[in-house]
């Protein structure tokens, strides 16, 4: 994730934008899978301290058994007790198998049955879900600086077929860019009211906390929403998200040691807080004169304790 500009930090401090302690995705995370994914190699040394957590978590492609648990913040934690979302169901369909994210604390698989079932009432088949956590959270090797505790998850903005998609579209179809090529408002090509409604309906959810969605779609759903608005103060501009929205769920009741998300700002976030989104700075900024270092990766030292129990358990 870049280092916010002053105008960015400005933002987060009133409350309107996805501030980097809220930590949602960078650039869409779709691209192609694999239909020969390959086990990732031994670490040399996997209890040394400088692993990096994201190598440990990616080897674990079970969950570990017991209660579920959401554990820390939804990008420095980790899942106990996950359950996988079926790759079929009903009103939904899960992508990229290859990578083995569909998984979840049971409230959000909860909540993704509820979503694909009212995306039929809008007129889709169901929905495509992307990205949900690993097996037992924690970081990913890519795609994602949240997504750690089971507790958030990807939806294209691609509705889902009529038929069940087959292992090769599920790795190899791409989702469709919602945004126009200036990036200053979506495509009317492709972009329509249900996919607003879609979202204000996951919005109105009370277990959900945030929804992100690239900046030009907020400012949509900004001219789209009507009189009843309140239910876009939930929903956030970031980078990327053009392709799927990013939808975060609040801590269950039966995990103590999840780290809540900060309520959101006042108002609905559609007044001057979206100017930041479509400068020419924003849009195309210049380079640093001073390339900026790589951060360091997260090692397990950074997540809650229980974490390397988690990740260090068979």
């Amino acid at each position: 994730m870049r280092t916010p500009s002053l105008a960015v930090l400005l933002l987060l401090a009133c409350g309107f934008a996805p501030a980097l302690a809220q930590d949602a995705d960078t650039p869409d995370p779709t691209p192609k899978g694999t239909l020969n994914p390959q086990p990732l190699p031994p670490l040399a040394d996997p209890n040394a301290p400088s692993t990096p957590a994201k190598e440990l978590f990616a080897r674990k492609t079970e969950p570990l058994p017991g209660p579920a648990r959401s554990i820390g913040f939804y990008s420095t934690g980790c899942l106990a007790g996950g359950v996988a979302l079926p790759i079929t169901g009903p009103s939904w369909q899960v992508m990229r198998l290859s990578r083995n994210r569909n998984w979840g604390n049971p409230e959000l698989i909860a909540f993704l049955e509820r979503l694909g079932d009212h995306a039929k009432k809008v007129g889709w088949s169901g929905l495509l879900v992307g990205d949900m956590s690993q097996p037992r959270g924690g970081p990913m090797i890519s795609g994602h600086s949240s997504h750690q505790v089971g507790l958030d998850a990807d939806i294209w903005f691609t509705p889902m077929p009529d038929h069940v998609l087959t292992r090769e579209e599920r790795e190899m179809d791409g989702a469709v860019n919602m945004v126009a090529p200036d990036r200053l408002d979506v495509d009317p090509k492709v972009w329509s009211h249900t996919r607003t409604e879609l979202i204000r309906t996951a919005a109105e959810d009370p277990l959900v906390t945030r929804i992100f969605v690239n900046a030009a779609i907020k400012k949509a759903m900004c001219r789209e929403a009507g009189s009843d608005r309140e239910w876009l103060s939930k929903v956030r501009p970031w980078w990327g998200h053009s392709e799927h929205f990013h939808v975060r769920i609040s801590c269950p009741a039966d995990s103590p040691q999840c780290k809540p998300q900060p309520p959101p700002g006042p108002g609905d976030g559609c007044g001057h807080e979206l100017d930041y989104w479509f400068k020419e700075s924003t849009l195309h900024p210049k380079p640093p004169p001073v390339p900026e270092k790589p951060r360091p990766a997260l090692t397990l030292a950074a997540l809650p304790a229980a974490c390397k129990q988690v990740v260090m358990a068979p």
